[in-house]
């Protein structure tokens, strides 16, 4: 099959901006010329392509075509700017999924030293981010899944490094004697959502190494990582305190904690207890210096700024 990149152009437009007059404001043309580029291109696929969704949305042909249209992109701006095109496009645009807690911390260094490229930024739970890879919506995503999905490579990046953790307030009211099953089963925890199983993770961890049933507390949300430290050092209720740096490094984010150790402001649960989540990079096996820039770029600062994935 030939495809034509107008249209592949379009399709990216929009399933990026969600809708076919937002494509075309992106793409300075006619809701009526996106229309007509998208059925051209359905018609050469043989099938729907995008459902008439808000925002709109792939079908599984159209994952597969939006995945082309992001490679054919990135490599027509690559050989334009080896060309010299003055003419050419502007920035290159790389989508990257990534978790709010290393967005928080060490991310935005990273691509802060990457000249000539523009980030669209996906935010999902660290479980969660590798499932835009095989969709076409993002090049590239940090991951807490090693196994690489099917067209992409995995590299470690580092372990977010985490521990229980309270104000002093809801130690005293809540654990004068300890992180006891029935004190863990009346203390509120703070979870960042729905999707946030550390807390719960820790809890199953401990109820079963000790032979009781996993505690139930009641649980704040709140899907903000400064926002979720915030309220474990306002006395909300307990929560992982994270992620933490490796000796030596940094994160202003925990600098209330004293980057994590406690500080004045918060107390350990438990002083053994640690919860490791290696991360990794997984993006496209994609020839590109682009992608290889993003992800010596993330690959480095991860380093400087997170304990190493164990046997890497």
């Amino acid at each position: 099959m030939r495809w034509d990149s107008g249209q592949l152009e379009a399709l990216a437009a929009v399933l990026t901006e969600g809708s076919f007059e937002g494509a075309a404001r992106a793409l300075h043309v006619t809701p009526s010329a996106v229309s007509q580029r998208i059925r051209a291109l359905e018609s050469a696929a043989g099938g729907v392509l995008v459902r008439r969704t808000r925002p709109a949305s792939p079908t599984a042909p159209g994952r597969t075509l939006l995945r082309l249209a992001r490679q054919v992109e990135l490599l027509g701006a690559e050989a334009a700017r080896e060309l010299g095109d003055p003419g050419g496009p502007g920035p290159v645009t790389v989508p990257l999924a990534v978790n709010a807690d290393s967005l928080a911390t060490w991310v935005m260094p990273a691509l802060e030293s990457v000249d000539g490229v523009c980030f669209d930024l996906y935010r999902e739970d660290q479980d969660r981010t590798v499932d835009l890879l095989p969709t076409g919506v993002v090049m590239a995503a940090v991951t807490s899944q090693r196994e690489p999905v099917q067209g992409c490579t995995s590299v470690p990046l580092g372990v977010t490094r985490y521990r229980p953790a309270a104000a002093p307030s809801v130690m005293e009211r809540w654990f004068p004697d300890g992180p006891t099953p029935d004190a863990l089963g009346r203390a509120p925890m703070v979870v960042f959502n729905r999707a946030d199983d550390l807390q719960d993770g820790w809890l199953r961890a401990r109820a079963a190494a000790a032979g009781v049933p996993v505690p139930r507390p009641p649980r704040h949300h709140v899907p903000s990582t400064s926002e979720f430290l915030d309220a474990i050092r306002r006395g909300l209720g307990w929560g992982m305190w994270g992620p933490l740096p490796r000796p030596g490094a940094r994160f202003g984010l925990l600098d209330g904690g004293r980057s994590g150790d406690g500080g004045d402001e918060v107390r350990m649960l438990d002083d053994d207890a640690v919860v490791d989540v290696p991360i990794y990079l997984q993006q496209w096996k994609l020839r590109s210096e682009v992608l290889d820039r993003v992800a010596d770029a993330l690959v480095t600062a991860a380093a400087r700024a997170l304990p190493p994935v164990p046997g890497h």
